[in-house]
């Protein structure tokens, strides 16, 4: 079920509270680049056969690039300011372990308005493995904790996970295409009650609820 809930007209600038925030979009191109490329070399890593000598020499090589870019470092908690598909600006952590555009790790999972909730579509290579040749339940839970979190932020602002219940229904597959869907089902106050779940090939894989509480903010 979805409730017609009033959207959160204008989210408050972390700014405001010491956070660093950059625009997305000002992020180099070449650092988004190059975080793709990472994020490709740890499934290879994962995955090589290559011999003891081809391996420390990859071993030297990567050593040489972390001293290299560990010379000017954001601060802990930096955040990146975009341009929603409604108009509004919304915020996010550009480490953000599902979704951070930064971080190599991340699948990365993006989420647009699509008339009920969010939604979007995101592959999970073999990073991400927990059983063969499936999804790592982990991050079942952490891609519907996103979604379950970004969509409660469009009707109640900044909140934090309160209470996450998820049921997984099938195997999630890897390299396979995944829609990810939420929405607000109430809210309570300083409650918003959040669904959502996980499809391949149009069948439930995994399904989420969630009971997001809204942050009081100084001034609010």
């Amino acid at each position: 079920m979805t409730v017609d809930v009033q959207p959160v007209s204008e989210l408050p600038d972390p700014a405001d509270f010491g956070f660093t925030v950059v625009e997305r979009d000002a992020l180099p191109t070449e650092l988004l680049a190059l975080v793709d490329q990472v994020r490709t070399l740890a499934d290879t890593v994962a995955h090589t056969g290559a011999d003891a000598a081809e391996l420390a020499a990859a071993s030297r090589v990567v050593a040489d690039l972390s001293e290299r870019l560990d010379v000017r470092r954001r601060p802990l908690g930096t955040m990146f300011s975009q341009v929603a598909p409604d108009g509004r600006i919304d915020y996010g952590t550009v480490a953000n372990v599902v979704n951070g555009p930064l971080n190599p790790i991340a699948p990365p999972l993006e989420l647009r308005p699509d008339g009920e909730g969010l939604s979007g579509e995101v592959t999970l290579v073999g990073l991400y493995e927990g059983p063969p040749g499936l999804v790592h339940g982990g991050w079942i839970a952490a891609m519907l904790d996103q979604a379950l979190g970004e969509v409660a932020a469009t009707a109640g602002g900044a909140s934090l996970t309160a209470n996450l219940d998820v049921n997984y229904r099938k195997p999630t597959p890897l390299n396979a295409p995944l829609t990810v869907t939420s929405r607000v089902t109430g809210v309570e106050r300083r409650k918003v009650l959040v669904s959502g779940e996980i499809r391949h090939n149009g069948e439930i894989t995994a399904e989420g609820t969630a009971v997001m509480v809204k942050i009081a903010l100084p001034g609010s």
